[in-house]
This record gives structure tokens, C-alpha cells and sequence, in this order.
């Protein structure tokens, strides 16, 4: 077993390994290393002759791919292009295969898989239930195996349609609830450094609309409203023809030129709904940053490699349908534009999960979105695990879950059907306003934060504080905040406040020309300024404690020069 293993993955393979089971199930959170430990677990069969060959099932043909490059880094050759009838050639030890792909001659499948001793991966294996043939397919093709290995790292789809292979138990309530052999959810792997925090920042706006009845309405994104009225209020803010997007584009980009100062190969991704948007999108954001970004439409010729070369490469955005939705496994994403109708919590996780990888520790991830109840609650929930339930009672036909697989699959179509959107209704106009961050879980950054900056100025420093600091940071501006007299004598009030931004402004300013002096980070600098006066951060800090600090960088720059 390889000792670069994580724990968990350490932990899952000892366990494993101790049963040794013809059916596993690894449930693990996006980024924190499913496809190594299914591959440690491949190399291990092989090497004592469990098995004879691997065969990887996966949702996309660009996941085909990236677990070929994987495999052949542990000395495992498969062929990702090999078809159903077609022959493997001798220096291949197995291949992979779409689900779509299975589907369409599993009979094939299954004789390759019965001919010799063969392991079976099945990636994001949720995928086997978005339709009965795909599940049937799976079922039918990989029932022979001598090992089956589930992988999942999201949440699971939520209707009733058995999933091949995996093994459910009963619930008090009468309910069947899949059960892993192996969980590690994002909680955990945030607390173990596997993933970064993720910080949501969440915009509002007044959006205008016409409906199919003619009638004009004008109301703010996250505000009451009924089912059909929310969505067209969504629908407005990400028509391009509006504000919203050009404002929260802008306001992306700023984050992720912050975020290069530090991490100059920092990338960021806008997620669409259709293609026609993200055409769109690309347009708006070159006009916004001077440089194309890379569009990736769909499963189309080409997708993969262009994925691939803006993963090794330095280009600050890429503009997706949905190649880049789940599995595919970009590092260097930072920030993201959740731009995207489809709401639903699995198809969340999976968007989320692109940004969440670490790479080095203090690193934090942004991800700007519609300021809407159902999203704000995915956001507020990362950290749930979820189950598979079967049986579940829908209490009401407008329930999230009931339309899952109709979202899904609209979200996964070529084009979206914009002609039949526009006869039901026509955005008008849409403005953009900051609402709140979402972090932890908690809710910070209302009540005027755009006014007086100081939990923005915390959040303008990425990349340098632990998750732990983040939160601390931003609940204990919550509580001064909560905590702060109201005064009478508001023009001393106000002259003070002035007084403390500008001495921010100031402190930050020294800060940065002392990083492009030195090229120590920026919250380092921080960190030692704070150790040496004492006070709370920058952001909550007195007068005189600013002031001492601005004295201190200054006695820095000039001992440095003499």
C-alpha cells in the first residue's frame, strides 16, 4: 500500500482490506482523493492476482480520460476508447466506459467482465439510477464481477430508483437508507486540511419581468415570492442582456485578481445554464478583463483537452455548461460563478466541489451566487452527509426533490429551450446588490457591510488565514457590531469612523507595498503587526492601535532601505 496514502484513505483500505468484500461503497466529499484510493485498491487486486483486469465506469467521456491519466500514473494501462464490440488490445490491463456508453450493448459489457476476474469501479455511481436502462444496463453488464467498488462524493439523488449494488437498510420510518462502507464528509476534510473553506457570497438585486399574461413585475431576488415568480426572478438576473451579471462578474473578478497577488495561477469559473448563456458570459467577462476565456460547451470534440490545458495553464476564467460540473478535477479553481437555473442540492455539490480541492494550507475558495432560498440553504449545509432514501413521502408536489431529475436533466441538455422560456416570459432589466457571505454554516456581512467595509477588508485578504480564523474573524465583527452603543453625538460618531477607514486604508496600503517589497503575504504582515501591538484585527482595531501599526511598518521600511 502506497504511504502517501490520507487517513481516510488509509483508513478505508484497511478496512478493505480486512473484510475483503465483493461490494465496497466510499462515500467522500469532492477533492479529498476518491480516485486514488479506488486505483491503491486496483493496483492491490492485481498485484495478488484477485483480479485480472479493471474496468472503470464513469459519467462523462472527459472522465474516461482523466481515469486512464490517473491509472497509468500507478502502472494500471486502461483504454478509454475501446467500444463495446471492439477488441483490448494486450498491453492494456482493463478500460473505461461511460454509463451512456455501457447502456447501449450491455451484453458486450458483461462478457468482457465474466471472461476474466474483474474489478469494477463505479464512478459517482448515483449516475446508475438516472435511468431504469442506465441502471439495468449496470446491473446486467457488471453483475459477474469478482469486485464492485462504489464511489460517490456527493449528495445522493433523491427519487426511488434502486442504485445497482448498493446495499440499503431499513429506517425507523419505514424508509430504506443507503449504506457506505466508508464516509468521510467535507466537515471532516475541511478539519483535516484535505479541502478548503468556502466562503458564498450571496447577491440580491431588483429584478424586472413580463409575464406570459402580459403583466409587469418588479421584485427583489430572494424576497417572497411564489414557486414560478422566484424562478422568473432567477431567470432575470442571469438573462446577460441585464445588470446582474455584468455587476457580479466584475465583482468575481476582482476577488480572483485579489486572490493572483498571492496564487498567480488562481483560476475562476462561471457555471451556465445553457449554452447561448455561456456564449454570452464569455463575451461579457472579455470586455470586463480584456482576455477570452475558455468555453467549454459540452461533451463535444475537443472539451477534454481544452479542460486539460486550462488546468496546466494560467488563464484566469472558464465558462462551462456542464463538462466541468462533477469528477473533473481542475486544482486551480479559487473562485466560482454559480450561474446556473439548476438548483437542486445534488447537482450544488457537485458545482461546489470543483473549488473545494487544497493545495497548500490557508487557501480559501469564493463562490458568488443568486441571493436565493434554496441555494443559500445548499450553502448553509455543506457540511450534511446525505443518504440515498427510497420510499421517501413527498409532501408537496412543489418539494425540491420531486423535480430533481427534471432539473438534472435539463441542466445536462446541449441547449437549453429558450424559445419556450421566452414565450412564458421576458426579462426586462435586473440590478445587482451585495447581500450577505456564507460561511460555516452562519450568516455574516448584512446590516450595512457595504457601507462601512470592515468585514469586506477581512475578506479581502484570501488565501492566508486558516478556516478556523475565518470564522472567528468574521463572527467577532457580528458581535462588535451587535455590540456597539448607539451615540447622540453622531458627527463625532461619523468623524471617528472616517478616521479609522482612512487609517485602514493606510495600514493596508503599507502592507501591500511591504509584500511587493519583501514578498512576504499580506497576512503574515498582519499576523506580526498584531503580535506586536497587540488588539484585535485590523478591521475592528482602534485608532491607536492602527496608527501604532502604520508607525511599525514604516520603522520596517525605512531599517530595510538603510
Amino acid at each position: 500500500m502506497s504511504t502517501r496514502l490520507r487517513a481516510w484513505q488509509r483508513a478505508a483500505f484497511e478496512e478493505y482490506t480486512r473484510r475483503q468484500p465483493r461490494d465496497f461503497m466510499a462515500v467522500a466529499t469532492p477533492g479529498a482523493g476518491k480516485t486514488t484510493f479506488a486505483l491503491t485498491l486496483a493496483a492491490d487486486l492485481l498485484h495478488r492476482g484477485v483480479v485480472e483486469r479493471v474496468v472503470v465506469v464513469a459519467p462523462t467521456e472527459h472522465l474516461k480520460v482523466q481515469w486512464a491519466q490517473a491509472a497509468a500514473g500507478v502502472g494500471i494501462a486502461l483504454d478509454p476508447t475501446m467500444a463495446g464490440g471492439g477488441v483490448l488490445g494486450t498491453d492494456f490491463r482493463g478500460f473505461a466506459v461511460t454509463y451512456a456508453g455501457l447502456a447501449t450493448n450491455p451484453t458486450a459489457y458483461r462478457v468482457r467482465i465474466e471472461h476474466r476476474r474483474t474489478f469494477v469501479i463505479l464512478d459517482e455511481v448515483h449516475h446508475a439510477g438516472d435511468a431504469f436502462t442506465w441502471g439495468d444496463a449496470v446491473r446486467e453488464a457488471c453483475e459477474p464481477a469478482a469486485r464492485r467498488l462504489c464511489l460517490t462524493g456527493t449528495p445522493f439523488r433523491s427519487d426511488d430508483s434502486f442504485i445497482p449494488f448498493v446495499t440499503y437498510a431499513p429506517a425507523d420510518d419505514g424508509t430504506l437508507v443507503s449504506v457506505a462502507d466508508h464516509s468521510y464528509g467535507y466537515g471532516n476534510a475541511l478539519r483535516d486540511g484535505v479541502v478548503r473553506p468556502v466562503l458564498f457570497m450571496a447577491y440580491s438585486g431588483d429584478m424586472h419581468w413580463r409575464t406570459r399574461a402580459g403583466d409587469e413585475i418588479q421584485a427583489r431576488l430572494g424576497e417572497p415570492l411564489t414557486r414560478d415568480a422566484t424562478a422568473q426572478a432567477l431567470r432575470t438576473a442571469l438573462d446577460p442582456k441585464g445588470s446582474w451579471i455584468p455587476a457580479v462578474l466584475t465583482a468575481a473578478h476582482r476577488r480572483l485578481t485579489e486572490v493572483r497577488r498571492d496564487v498567480p495561477d488562481a483560476g475562476g469559473l462561471v457555471i451556465a445554464s445553457d449554452q447561448d448563456s455561456a456564449r454570452a458570459y464569455a463575451r461579457i467577462l472579455e470586455q470586463i478583463t480584456g482576455i477570452a476565456p475558455v468555453v467549454v460547451l459540452s461533451d463535444e470534440a475537443g472539451s477534454s483537452q481544452r479542460i486539460a490545458e486550462f488546468s496546466a495553464g494560467m488563464e484566469p476564467w472558464m465558462v462551462a455548461v456542464r463538462m466541468v460540473s462533477e469528477g473533473v478535477d481542475i486544482p486551480r479553481l479559487s473562485v466560482g460563478v454559480y450561474a446556473t437555473t439548476t438548483s437542486t442540492p445534488l447537482f450544488f455539490a457537485q458545482a461546489v466541489g470543483r473549488f473545494v480541492r487544497a493545495r497548500r494550507r490557508g487557501e480559501t475558495a469564493t463562490i458568488f451566487l443568486p441571493s436565493v432560498a434554496g441555494l443559500l440553504g445548499h450553502a448553509s449545509d455543506l457540511e450534511t452527509m446525505r443518504d440515498h432514501v427510497i420510499g421517501r413521502p413527498i409532501k408537496d408536489e412543489d418539494d425540491l426533490f420531486a423535480a430533481e431529475a427534471e432539473l438534472l436533466a435539463k441542466a445536462q441538455e446541449a441547449e437549453a429551450g429558450s424559445a419556450e422560456l421566452q414565450n412564458q416570459y421576458q426579462a426586462l432589466g435586473s440590478q445587482a446588490s451585495f447581500d450577505k457571505v456564507l460561511y460555516d454554516g452562519g450568516e455574516f456581512g448584512y446590516d450595512g457591510l457595504v457601507e462601512d467595509g470592515e468585514e469586506l477588508d477581512l475578506l479581502g485578504i484570501p488565501g492566508l488565514l486558516e478556516p478556523d480564523q475565518v470564522a472567528e474573524l468574521l463572527r467577532h465583527s457580528r458581535r462588535t457590531k451587535a455590540a456597539r452603543p448607539k451615540v447622540d453625538a453622531q458627527t463625532q460618531e461619523a468623524v471617528l469612523h472616517e478616521r479609522r477607514s482612512e487609517l485602514r486604508r493606510e495600514l493596508n496600503g503599507l502592507v501591500g507595498a511591504w509584500h511587493h517589497r519583501t514578498g512576504t503575504p499580506h497576512g503574515v504582515t498582519h499576523t506580526r503587526l498584531r503580535d506586536a501591538t497587540g488588539g484585535p484585527p485590523a478591521a475592528s482595531a482602534s485608532v491607536e492601535t492602527l496608527q501604532q501599526r502604520i508607525d511599525l511598518v514604516r520603522k520596517w521600511a525605512v531599517r530595510a532601505s538603510g
